[in-house]
């Protein structure tokens, strides 16, 4: 009976570790559906900007933020991450990788290799871009100079340093679907959600987590410790910016300049590098859809 019983366990343990793996299978988005297409350099030049790919992936310790060498640090509760080179050199960066690769990071999370990416990389954002717009900034990045630089192993301890379990994580907190306008909203407004959104991933830094790393969706935008666990993120719905008009918020996005006349400092100074590149539309349809956003109480910072 005993063994009869440890076989059973067995058998269920097989079973479930069979049902894990099958669920937890990096998806990819079929190579039928990268048709012909002529993408278009400019405005893979835009999205470069409206996604701050420098910010992070900028080679450390120079000036030209078109040089993607990376090893900028990301520290979390799970470990440091760093970034890589995404410069298209061909061995240290991307430049051995198709644009069906590229998509497939962006859109699902999932390597050239067909396993998991950490979501320290914000493809729980990107997946909102559309297919053309990721083909565009492909287009952009190969423009770009080579680095030679390798990139930093990230300094992650078990168990988070296992990618496959990152499938489970993805049922949980990665919603598989692009950006969808509103039709009761403008024209302008729906441009400002897909920036906001998708390649300029704001919430991801502007919105508190749960204890696995996933964006606390009824508290979104609403700030919080900083993920790298220094300083606090500023509440960016009308509970934070109920004093802004539109053209604040543009401003600021174009200079930095705060209501008092101050200027953004730590994190948000490198997105407002990458900010004042874009057209004055561009940043008016971000002000615009970040100021119809409704209140929403986030968590208490300390000594407030």
């Amino acid at each position: 009976m005993l063994r009869k019983l440890v076989l059973l366990a067995i058998v269920a343990g097989l079973v479930g570790l069979a049902i894990f793996w099958f669920v937890t299978i990096p998806a990819t988005v079929p190579a039928s559906a990268l048709g012909a297409y002529t993408p278009n350099v400019e405005n893979g030049k835009a999205l470069f900007y409206a996604g701050g790919c420098a910010s992070c992936h900028a080679t450390m310790g120079q000036d030209d933020k078109h040089k993607l060498g990376g090893g900028h640090p990301l520290h979390s509760p799970f470990g440091t991450f760093y970034a890589p080179n995404i410069s298209p050199d061909p061995k240290a960066g991307i430049g051995a990788w198709t644009e069906h690769h590229f998509v497939n990071a962006m859109l699902k999370g999932t390597s050239p290799n067909g396993s998991h990416y950490f979501p320290a990389f914000p493809f729980t954002s990107y997946r909102l871009m559309s297919l053309n717009d990721v083909r565009d900034l492909f287009a952009f990045m190969k423009t770009l100079p080579a680095v030679q630089d390798a990139s930093k192993t990230h300094d992650v301890p078990f168990p988070f340093n296992l990618r496959r379990p990152l499938g489970g994580w993805k049922m949980l907190f990665f919603e598989d679907d692009t950006f969808k306008p509103d039709p009761t909203k403008s024209a302008r407004w729906n441009r400002g959600a897909y920036l906001v959104n998708g390649p300029g991933h704001c919430a991801e830094c502007h919105s508190p987590r749960n204890l696995l790393g996933g964006i606390l969706a009824g508290q979104k935008f609403a700030g919080g410790p900083n993920p790298e666990g220094k300083g606090w993120v500023p509440n960016i719905t009308q509970a934070g910016l109920k004093d802004w008009s539109v053209d604040d918020i543009e401003y600021l996005l174009e200079t930095g300049t705060t209501l008092s006349g101050d200027t953004v400092g730590s994190n948000m100074a490198p997105v407002i590098r990458n900010t004042s590149q874009l057209s004055k539309e561009d940043r008016l349809a971000m002000a615009e859809y970040l100021k119809s956003l409704p209140p929403v109480e986030g968590p208490k910072r300390p000594g407030k």
